[in-house]
């Protein structure tokens, strides 16, 4: 059913896990129209905003779109959060339906198996494995001692926390490149689209970061 439904109908995908925020646009099995916007802020008011706009680019309202795919992070709380209360809201006026997956799939590649790793904080990493755009291990927090374990020289390492951990990840897997990337709608869009069964409903944020004890 959900396949059929992505094949035939037209829908939005947003991230905004990072201050990498994207949206694209998706018609009968194909990704048509995308848009980044760069220097912002996970956080910041404006995004319904620049959805709008780029809606109205598109030649289409929020009445046009039969569903909304959602990055569920993890990644920045505030942004992903924000960006599933947006689309729930317009969901429940409108009579959509509303799907979220792991911004982690808004980094894979065909065919080449990836790594995501992602700053947990307190000397910790999530990870997630992915086959293409299949997942072949699910998101878990990891030590530094355990990551080589975990992630073996048959897969790239891709990191959206490259500011951060970039360097310690080089050290970590010496002689590896470290990528740096973030998610991206339009590949969210894609896979979906050919992964629809990976889609959750009713989704809520992923947030794997341990808490951070305030300075005292």
């Amino acid at each position: 059913m959900r396949y059929n439904f992505f094949m035939n109908n037209r829908f939005i995908s947003l991230d905004r896990s990072t201050d990498f925020q994207s949206v694209s646009r998706s018609s009968c099995g194909k990704v048509v129209a995308s848009k980044v916007f760069e220097g912002g802020d996970s956080r910041s008011a404006d995004y319904p905003v620049k959805l709008r706009e780029f809606l109205a680019d598109n030649s289409l309202s929020f009445d046009d779109i039969d569903a909304f795919v959602v990055g569920q992070g993890p990644g920045s709380f505030v942004g992903i959060r924000a960006a599933l209360a947006f689309v729930q809201g317009l969901a429940l006026v409108k009579g959509k339906k509303v799907y979220g997956m792991a911004s982690t799939a808004a980094m894979t590649k065909d065919g080449v198996k990836r790594a995501i790793i992602g700053d947990a904080r307190r000397s910790r990493f999530w990870v997630a494995l992915y086959d293409g755009s299949k997942m072949v291990k699910d998101l878990a927090l990891y030590s530094k001692e355990e990551l080589t374990d975990i992630v073996d020289s048959s897969y790239e390492i891709v990191t959206p926390d490259a500011s951060r951990i970039k360097a310690l990840l080089e050290e970590i897997f010496t002689g590896r490149e470290v990528i740096s990337e973030k998610p991206n709608a339009a590949r969210l869009a894609e896979v979906a689209i050919e992964r629809p069964q990976d889609l959750k409903e009713e989704p809520l944020p992923i947030y794997l970061s341990p808490a951070v004890r305030p300075p005292e």
